[in-house]
Formats: C-alpha cells, sequence, structure tokens
C-alpha cells in the first residue's frame, strides 16, 4: 500500500456560474520515503494538487487516501487533526510569527496539540538541531537571514513528527547559495527517512528528486518523463 494514494481526483472551482477544472482526473500514488517533485506551468493544477494533498482542501470527485486513511470526505475537525499530526508544511515565505523566538515558532504546532511544556521544548530543541540553528533558539524571525528562517520552517515542519513533508517552492525567495544550503537539508531529511513532495519551477532542482510528477492543465503530463505511479 502507497502513503499517498490519490484516485481520480478532480477539482472544479465555479466562479460566476462558469466552471473550471483545476485537477481532471489526476491518479498518483507516493510511496513511503519518496522524494517527488511536483512541476506544472501557471494554471496547471499543482497548487491545487498541493492544497489537497495537505488537506487544506477537499476534492470534488475522487479518493485521497493517506496512510491508510480515506481524507477526501473527512469533517473539518478531521482535517484539521490530520494537518495537525500527519503533514508538515514548508513554505516559501517562511510564514514565522514574527513576536516569537525561533523556539516558539517551532512549539506552536505541538502547543495546539496540547503537547506538555517539558515535551515540546525538548521535541523542538530536537528539531533545531536536525537543520542546524541549535545556537539561534533564543532570536527572532528579524534576527535571522533568509536560510534561516526557511530552517526554522522546516524545522517547525518535522517538530510533529509527519508522515509527509509538503514543500511548496522551498528555495523560491532565497538567492542561490542559500537554496543549496536548504536542499541539502531537504536531501539530508530524506535519507534520515522522511517522505518529501515539493513543488518547484527550478528544472535543475526537480532533477535532484527521485522523481518528477509533471501537470498541464490538471491532467498529468504523460508525454514526459518521470509522472510512473
Amino acid at each position: 500500500m502507497a502513503l499517498v494514494e490519490l484516485h481520480n481526483l478532480h477539482k472544479i472551482y465555479r466562479m460566476k456560474g462558469v466552471e473550471v477544472g483545476a485537477l481532471r482526473g489526476v491518479t498518483l500514488f507516493f510511496q513511503q520515503g519518496e522524494f517527488v517533485s511536483i512541476m506544472g506551468p501557471s494554471g496547471s493544477g499543482k497548487s491545487t494538487l498541493l492544497s489537497i494533498l495537505g488537506c487544506l482542501d477537499r476534492p470534488s470527485e475522487g479518493k485521497y487516501f493517506l496512510n491508510g486513511q480515506d481524507v477526501s470526505t473527512a469533517s473539518d475537525d478531521r482535517l484539521s487533526q490530520v494537518r495537525n499530526r500527519e503533514i508538515g508544511f514548508i513554505f516559501q515565505s517562511f510564514n514565522l510569527i514574527q513576536q516569537l523566538t525561533v523556539l516558539e515558532n517551532v512549539e506552536v504546532p505541538l502547543f495546539y496539540r496540547g503537547v506538555g511544556f517539558g515535551e515540546r521544548r525538548q521535541r523542538s530543541l530536537k528539531a533545531l538541531e536536525k537543520v542546524g540553528l541549535s545556537d539561534r533558539v533564543h532570536h527572532l524571525p528579524s534576527e535571522l537571514s533568509g536560510g534561516q528562517s526557511q530552517r526554522v520552517a522546516i524545522a517547525r515542519a518535522l517538530v510533529s513528527e509527519p508522515v509527509i513533508l509538503l514543500a511548496d517552492e522551498p528555495t523560491g525567495n532565497l538567492d542561490s547559495k542559500t537554496g543549496r544550503e536548504i536542499m541539502t537539508v531537504l536531501h539530508d531529511l530524506h535519507k534520515a527517512g522522511s517522505t518529501i513532495l515539493m513543488v518547484t519551477h527550478d528544472e535543475n532542482l526537480a532533477k535532484e528528486a527521485d522523481r518528477i510528477v509533471r501537470l498541464i492543465d490538471g491532467l498529468l503530463d504523460e508525454s514526459r518523463p518521470g509522472n510512473g505511479k
């Protein structure tokens, strides 16, 4: 059984009486421990796909199984639990809370899960150690470089020990050298067993993954290599 199974996924948006098919029958499987890049031009459906994978949105039709659970028709409360416990998000814009320290930012997902202070702090320090930021735990986001901010975001994604990491253009706001450092962090996490699904527009970065999934007009681009299931 695959870690992620998408069966005939459709997503239709209705705008001013017009139906727009963002996804049109996508079937995909992602195995535990894979590092997969998701690529496609603007409007291809990759952002919609990532939103559904992250349980931020539901498909209009089709099934999504995550770790053996059908989450495609789950309640809002259930989706919130899945997001908090099983999915780690890494955003292009970092999304750090400016008033909190590095350590406190990483603790946030565990705080909302009701994890006690001692365990919360221990797990957050361990996550920051994994991304090489043990010496910045009491700094504020405003005192960090872009690369350091993204490392904090990765640590925050890791702290809940999710079954998948979803990275949306994780190097998009960084210069090439810093982006390279963040890719090294992701590769290290992959080698340690993390399953990573990464949206990127950078062909060279995409090629570093185990596999490339390409979308065009809401469909898998079967004319390009890499869309194996």
